[in-house]
C-alpha cells in the first residue's frame, strides 16, 4: 500500500495580529518569550528581543528562532506591545532610548521590580497604557504567580491582554498599585522561605533516620501537595490543617513545637520586612 505523505499543518499563533518587543531578554524575559512560543501565543516572526551584547544576541537568535539584537529603539519599532526586562536602574536609560518610538497605541509591560506605572509614564512623555508585573521564578517551570496593576491609560483589553501573557507562566492576580510591595514581600520573595522549609524538613527527615535523597524529595511533593490543595479545593489553609490534625495524634504535636518555636510569626515578620525593603528600593 503506498503511503500518502502529509505535510504538517502550521497552527496559527493565537496573537497573530500582536508584534511584541522584549527588551531585556534576560533571565525572566527569556522565560517569557520561551512560554509565548511553547504556548503558541505569538509566532516567531512576530517577536523581537534585545540584549546587551551582540555575541549573545546572535546565539539566543538562533536557539529562540527569533530576531534578537541589542537596538532597543529598533526593536521598539516594530512593536505593538513592549515588554521591559531590565534591571530597574536601568529603566530610564532605556525609556530615553525607546521614547521615539512611543505613541498612544503602544502598551508597555514592565516586570523591573519596585518601578512604578507613574515613573514609566512619565519618562514616555505621553498617555501610553503601562502595565507592572511581578511575577516570581517558579514561572521557569510554568508554576508562577504574577500579580499585575495597571497604570493611569491602560483599557480593559489591554488589561486582558497582560493577563493572557502571564497565564503562559503560572497563575495571575491584579492588584492596586499599592499593594506591589506586599506582592514583592509575599510572592517575590516567598519561593525563599518555602525553600528554607522544605530544606529544613528534610533535614529533620535525616534526623529521624531517612536518606537525604528520600527525605528531600518527600520534604518537596508534602510541599507541593498541600499548596495543590489550597490552590484547587479552594478550602483555607486551617480547615485543611485541621483535616491532618487527628485528635491525641502525631500532627498535633508536631504543631505545638511550631507555634512554641514562633514559625507562624517569623513567617509574618519576614514578609513585612521584605515589604518595607520593596518599598526603600521603589522610593530610591
Amino acid at each position: 500500500m503506498t503511503e500518502i505523505a502529509v505535510e504538517p499543518v502550521e497552527v496559527p499563533a493565537q496573537l497573530p495580529h500582536v508584534r511584541v518587543a522584549v527588551l531585556g531578554a534576560g533571565k525572566m524575559g527569556g522565560i517569557l518569550l520561551q512560554a509565548f512560543l511553547k504556548q503558541n501565543l505569538f509566532a516567531p516572526a512576530q517577536i523581537h528581543a534585545t540584549v546587551a551584547h551582540a555575541e549573545r544576541a546572535v546565539a539566543l537568535s538562533t536557539q529562540w528562532g527569533v530576531d534578537v539584537g541589542i537596538d532597543n529603539l529598533e526593536a521598539a519599532r516594530q512593536a505593538d506591545l513592549i515588554l521591559i526586562g531590565v534591571k530597574p536602574f536601568q529603566v530610564p536609560d532605556l525609556m530615553k532610548q525607546i521614547q521615539p518610538a512611543l505613541s498612544k497605541e503602544k502598551m508597555l509591560v514592565s516586570f523591573a521590580a519596585s518601578v512604578k506605572t507613574t515613573a514609566i509614564e512619565e519618562a514616555a512623555g505621553m498617555e501610553v497604557a503601562v502595565v507592572r508585573a511581578m511575577p516570581n521564578t517558579p514561572s521557569a517551570l510554568g508554576a508562577g504567580v504574577t500579580a499585575l496593576c495597571r497604570g493611569r491609560f491602560v483599557s480593559a483589553a489591554q488589561m486582558e491582554l497582560a493577563e493572557r501573557m502571564f497565564e503562559t507562566v503560572g497563575r495571575t492576580v491584579v492588584v492596586d498599585e499599592k499593594h506591589m510591595d506586599a506582592v514583592t514581600g509575599l510572592s517575590g520573595s516567598g519561593p525563599a522561605y518555602i525553600y528554607i522549609i522544605i530544606e529544613a524538613l528534610a533535614e529533620a527527615g535525616v534526623k529521624v533516620g531517612l536518606p537525604r535523597d528520600v527525605a528531600t524529595q518527600l520534604a518537596a511533593q508534602t510541599a507541593f501537595g498541600a499548596s495543590k490543595m489550597v490552590l484547587e479545593t479552594g478550602y483555607h489553609p486551617a480547615l485543611l490543617k485541621d483535616a491532618v490534625t487527628t485528635p491525641a495524634g502525631c500532627t498535633i504535636d508536631g504543631i505545638l513545637e511550631l507555634e512554641e518555636g514562633g514559625l507562624r510569626v517569623t513567617l509574618i515578620k519576614a514578609v513585612m520586612r521584605a515589604t518595607e525593603r520593596a518599598k526603600q528600593l521603589a522610593a530610591g
